[in-house]
């Protein structure tokens, strides 16, 4: 036996025992995945995205990582999600509108919501709220009917972008109440608050997350309810319906998707994930403080509801002659 022989035996264990002893090292560190999101960080969405995306990590045991992809009302998040690959490691939580309202508001959309995604589960659904600035002079629904009909011009209602949640249940108000509306979409619901608060405009529908905040500060007041039923975070503020106006209904809901073609069994997993997620005590609380509520669901579910959504809001759309800026 040489010395090249007895030195190569020398050597083979050490180096087999160092690389066994740094794999499971190696294989402890947790991938990183994407919760991506299709705005700017600081709104309800992201929000919402920030206080889920630890405990989804931990649960999922991957470091997720909450990505923006701001533009083309989250068109530009949904198309990159959707050329992702399907492995599960790349979701997109999303708002109503870029799943359920831009396949009628855009001619050209570069995904298609029901054939490039697969529902994996809701994670909030928020109700509308129509709030006024603290200095308007209407105090409820009723009196905001009454001020709109005395206006020439008619009630001056934000909103954050044509085509969005806010402008179609304005539109749906507008319809059942036979008031006059004028629509000043902004761009993005900070500078539409803004005004709301400052009296250049009379109202907004806006999702209860985002309003919370300025009506605890006394800075907006919350007329009405455009869902079927009160809130637990604005026990006092009543229903459209129960002040006997009907269809104004309209609820923006969060939920994940992934690309289309991720496997059954991967989506189940996430699924349930969420869910533990979504009853995590911690996760809870921070969601009901901002005034977002907890809802996941199943897939099958979240599927049925994206359809639902995409006819209701196509027929307003259409009937309404809405077009994108």
């Amino acid at each position: 036996m040489n010395l090249k022989s007895v030195a190569f035996r020398a050597v083979l264990p050490l180096a087999v025992l160092f690389t066994l002893g740094t794999a499971p090292l190696a294989f402890a560190q947790p991938s990183n995945a994407k919760l991506v999101v299709g705005f700017t960080p600081g709104g309800p969405i992201d929000a919402v995205a920030r206080i889920i995306s630890t405990q989804l990590g931990h649960e999922l045991g991957v470091n997720m990582i909450v990505e923006n992809r701001a533009g083309a009302n989250a068109g530009l998040a949904a198309e990159y999600v959707a050329k992702a690959e399907p492995d599960g490691r790349t979701l997109f939580l999303t708002s109503t509108g870029a799943v359920a309202i831009s396949p009628s508001l855009y001619e050209k959309l570069s995904f298609n919501p029901v054939r490039d995604f697969e529902p994996v589960s809701l994670v909030v659904s928020t109700d509308e709220v129509f709030v006024v600035g603290a200095k308007h002079p209407a105090n409820d629904v009723k009196e905001f009917i009454a001020y709109a009909n005395k206006q020439n011009r008619g009630a001056a209602i934000a909103s954050s972008g044509t085509g969005s949640i806010p402008h179609l249940a304005a539109e749906l108000f507008a319809d059942v109440t036979g008031i006059k509306m004028v629509h000043v979409p902004y761009k993005g619901v900070a500078p539409a608050i803004t005004d709301v608060i400052a009296g250049h405009v009379d109202g907004i529908f806006i999702d209860i997350p985002v309003a919370l905040a300025h009506i605890k500060a006394g800075n907006l007041k919350a007329l009405g309810l455009a869902a079927p039923q009160r809130h637990a975070t604005l026990p006092t503020t009543k229903t459209f319906q129960e002040v006997g106006i009907k269809g104004v209904d309209s609820s923006n809901w969060y939920a994940i998707y992934a690309p289309k073609g991720t496997p059954v069994a991967e989506l189940d997993r996430i699924n349930q994930a969420i869910r533990r997620t979504l009853a995590n005590p911690t996760v809870k609380n921070a969601m009901l403080a901002i005034g977002a509520e907890p809802s996941p669901s199943t897939r099958a579910d979240l599927g049925k509801l994206l359809k639902s959504d995409l006819d209701k809001w196509q027929r307003v759309i259409r009937d309404k002659k809405i077009t994108a800026d």
